[in-house]
């Protein structure tokens, strides 16, 4: 068979892959084996992948193939997610490159554009995931916005309307200037801030005094409808019952007093803004306060804002500030540490503004969703997640769900006239005008007299409802597909959309369903770049996934990032992380090679090494399953691999392989060596195929004919036996003598090549040294001798293995004191050399010139300089005795 001297990586994917989907090895249907079911969390259809996706859908595709080679189901369902906010800013930025706007062309032709977005960035996303080895049941992709999907939105928003869980009101929202709508709390990002805080002052009326507060934004003074503070600060009982004057406004309004107020900010007086504060508000409606809305969508003021009126918000800061000193109302200005709000999707200030929105109760369902991870029902892992979880939920408010966007799932309410609640839910035209006859007693009610409302439901209210609608179970409950793969097995995801998705699938699962969506939840750590930001697409901070794959291959890259992710743990990529992976499949390419390059030969007696490395490589590898299993189902997926790592590496290439291979230039091997080798490897080709399943498939397929034709990704998962430890603590002794004797090699420059003769001490009780031909071969000894007591006359290195002491000639003793002359010449100019720069270390560390001038840091670098070469030569003296000692 001809085998490339080097792995290629692209060849070997691209052939792979069209062999699974070929054989239609992804693809799920319910039958008498036990489901196992993924949903991947959606990609949105912004842009290309990023890293971090690499990461999250590498470790469920571990996970699905581990599962799928126990014998399990496997049905693992991709998507991609509408992702209305991002999406639509993303096209509205396109359109206006070609001088086109979505209110110029239209809802219908806006809406086209989008979906041929879509339908780009989709197939995009699904060729990424591809590349990178992804085992999705492709028959079963999934887009938020698809028929089926759509159907169950709107069947839920109309359900839980009729059951009391949505309705629409007033309230403060945060408001996106930039994408002209709400969003949740959670949509918010908050970010220390250094801002400033301005104490003005507020004429009393009728009196020539002034009430002073202090405030971070000064643009909202035209909206302010009272001044209040504590009921229990007796600094201001005088103005108890009083009004004020707003400045530049000249409007009064009374002075107030409620429990909210902290008498300890500012001056303990605070102005209250209804519009756009939530607290405000709620103050307003206790105390009947007028409210007052200064800002328009985008937020620049309104008429409200007189002079300042279409002006953006901080150029009015900077300009009303002016305009308050020319009136002297203001006494002081300092700096100001506070938090600011941020949209996660535009990355603009958020304001808060009073609008009409669409809610969904959320207190009552989250009650079953808190006892399920509460008693175990759910599994986190790491469990440090469930804290955060808990006291989210317990704080947990209203969810706004309405936005003011085009592109998204369109609120199925229909208006009908002017009141508050004129208005019906329904699922099409026909049927909302047949229920607004009925509501409104107008039986001549026309369609043109009915309008659908224009806002779209928030991206997370398709994606809550994914483990049910990805199998129709909401439009359908009691389908066979639901009933089979229902409640899903893990869901793998970021930690920082615990709240966005999570959460809220937990309370859906159970709201809907009566029963938990998945069993598990695997929390990924947050992948950062070099400057610590997180890696996203807003932050264009990723590096091209397909360039990564192509340049170091989708095995190395999925290697890379599986040894660096520990479970809700950040990490900073690097590309060097792909080149380690790279490294690891030449590694077990070249030891292909090596095992496909011998000739076999039938009848031909076994070496003793052989045998003993055979029986080895046996008990090793079942102790090595043991303990990878061990980790991979707690869920230390990087543990797990660095144990395989590790064995492959350094068990089978650095020692089995070693062992077994012919000496001398010889091709030949013994058939029982070579079968028994090739059956070791395939059982490691199993643990290796989750994660580098490319190369797995490629060798497999390569190191033997199979009359079943049975591919790796179908084949079954070795199964645990027992094995003999004091084999495993054996080979391990014999293993560190090597090491030892390869050591003295390196550090005295003797080549591999020059045999030597070891000596050991036998004690009273003999130990039997079973393994050592290994030692003779591996560290290529002339022979190995038992003494009763130190050689005499013979030149020597001596070492201790916990008790036992061990002695390392040459063959050849005048050789022997030859080296022995050359060490301590070596040593002797290595000591001068220490010497020498001790001598100018302490010259500046004796200095008090030098160490009243330099940095604390500097200093303490040169005073461990002076102690980390004290200590060489404390080390090379030592050693250079011995070696005089023994000449």
């Amino acid at each position: 068979m001809d085998i490339p001297i080097k792995y290629d990586s692209k060849s070997v994917e691209k052939k792979r892959y069209h062999y699974w989907m070929k054989k239609n090895y992804f693809s799920s249907y319910p039958d008498e084996r036990i489901p196992y079911t993924i949903v991947m969390p959606p990609p949105n259809i912004t842009g290309i992948l990023h890293i971090g996706h690499m990461l999250n859908n590498t470790i469920q595709d571990v996970l699905i193939r581990y599962a799928r080679m126990k014998g399990y189901n496997t049905c693992w369902i991709p998507g991609t997610d509408h992702a209305s906010i991002a999406t639509e800013a993303k096209v509205v930025h396109q359109l206006k490159k070609r001088g086109l706007s979505k209110i110029l062309i239209g809802r219908e032709k806006f809406l086209y554009h989008v979906l041929e977005w879509s339908k780009k960035h989709k197939n995009m996303i699904f060729d990424q995931l591809k590349k990178l080895g992804c085992s999705c049941d492709w028959n079963r992709t999934q887009f938020t916005m698809s028929k089926q999907l759509s159907q169950s939105v709107t069947k839920v928003f109309m359900d839980l309307y009729e059951k009391g869980y949505i309705y629409r009101d007033y309230h403060v929202v945060n408001w996106d200037p930039d994408a002209r709508t709400t969003l949740s709390d959670e949509e918010v990002l908050y970010k220390e801030h250094v801002g400033k805080l301005y104490y003005l002052k507020y004429k009393i009326k009728g009196e020539n005094n002034y009430v002073i507060v202090a405030t971070t934004r000064p643009e909202t003074i035209f909206g302010d409808t009272a001044i209040c503070f504590h009921p229990e600060d007796s600094r201001y009982y005088h103005l108890k019952d009083k009004y004020a004057k707003i400045p530049i406004v000249n409007r009064y309004i009374p002075i107030i007093q409620d429990s909210y107020v902290d008498p300890n900010f500012g001056t303990g007086c605070l102005k209250i803004t209804p519009a756009h504060d939530r607290y405000d508000k709620n103050i307003a409606d206790k105390h009947k306060l007028d409210i007052i809305d200064i800002f328009n969508e985008n937020a620049t003021l309104n008429d409200k804002g007189l002079h300042y009126k279409g002006m953006d918000r901080f150029k009015v800061r900077k300009e009303i500030i002016e305009e308050l000193k020319k009136l002297e109302v203001i006494k002081n200005i300092e700096k100001f540490n506070h938090k600011v709000g941020f949209s996660e999707r535009t990355l603009s200030v958020i304001e808060q503004r009073l609008s009409i929105q669409w809610f969904l109760k959320m207190k009552k369902m989250s009650i079953p969703a808190m006892e399920a991870v509460k008693n175990g029902d759910i599994q986190f892992y790491p469990k440090k997640f469930k804290k955060i979880y808990f006291k989210w939920m317990s704080q947990i408010r209203d969810w706004n769900i309405s936005r003011q966007l085009w592109w998204g799932h369109r609120i199925p309410v229909y208006y009908y006239g002017k009141k508050l609640d004129d208005f019906v839910v329904a699922e099409n035209l026909e049927k909302a005008l047949e229920k607004a006859r009925h509501k409104s007693k107008n039986r001549y009610l026309s369609h043109n007299e009915i309008w659908q409302d224009p806002d779209v439901l928030d991206t997370w209210f398709s994606s809550w409802l994914l483990p049910l609608s990805v199998f129709d179970g909401i439009s359908h409950p009691y389908n066979h597909e639901i009933f089979y793969y229902y409640p899903t097995e893990e869901i793998v995801t970021g930690s920082d959309i615990l709240f966005f998705w999570v959460a809220r699938m937990i309370m859906s699962g159970f709201l809907l369903q009566n029963h938990k969506p998945f069993k598990r939840v695997y929390f990924t750590g947050i992948i950062r770049d070099y400057k610590n930001n997180k890696i996203s697409k807003s932050l264009n901070n990723s590096p091209n996934p397909i360039d990564l794959i192509n340049q170091y291959g989708a095995d190395a890259i999925r290697m890379g990032l599986m040894l660096h992710n520990s479970a809700g743990k950040d990490f900073h990529f690097e590309k060097k992380i792909c080149l380690q992976g790279r490294n690891f499949s030449n590694k077990i390419w070249n030891a292909f090679r090596l095992i496909q390059s011998w000739e076999v030969i039938k009848n031909q007696d076994v070496p003793d090494s052989s045998s003993l490395a055979i029986q080895w490589l046996k008990n090793r590898f079942y102790y090595i399953l043991d303990i990878f299993e061990n980790s991979f189902q707690k869920y230390k997926l990087d543990e797990s691999l660095m144990i395989l790592y590790k064995f492959i590496w350094y068990d089978f290439c650095s020692y089995y392989l070693e062992i077994i291979k012919p000496i001398c230039g010889n091709k030949f091997i013994s058939e029982t060596v070579y079968l028994n080798t090739v059956k070791f490897f395939e059982n490691i080709l199993k643990l290796l195929h989750p994660y580098m399943p490319f190369i797995s498939e490629e060798i497999w397929n390569l190191i033997k004919k199979r009359e079943t034709k049975e591919a790796l990704i179908i084949s079954s998962w070795p199964k645990k036996k027992l094995y003999d430890h004091d084999i495993l603590v054996s080979f391990r002794q014999a293993t560190e003598i090597i090491s030892k004797v390869r050591n003295i090699r390196n550090r005295n420059h003797i080549s591999h090549q020059e045999s030597l003769i070891l000596f050991y001490m036998i004690k009273k009780e003999k130990k039997e040294r079973k393994y050592d031909s290994i030692i003779l071969k591996l560290a290529n000894l002339d022979k190995i001798i038992p003494v009763l007591k130190e050689p005499k006359n013979v030149p020597f290195f001596s070492f201790f293995l916990n008790t036992d002491q061990f002695f390392l000639s040459y063959k050849d003793e005048k050789k022997c004191n030859l080296n022995h002359h050359i060490d301590i010449v070596k040593i002797e100019n290595k000591i001068q050399y220490l010497n020498n720069l001790l001598s100018i270390v302490r010259k500046n560390l004796y200095n008090n010139k030098y160490v009243t001038s330099v940095s604390k840091s500097l200093l303490f670098k040169e005073r461990k300089k002076e102690n980390d070469t004290l200590n060489k030569i404390t080390r090379l003296k030592e050693y250079l005795e011995y070696l005089k000692k023994i000449r």
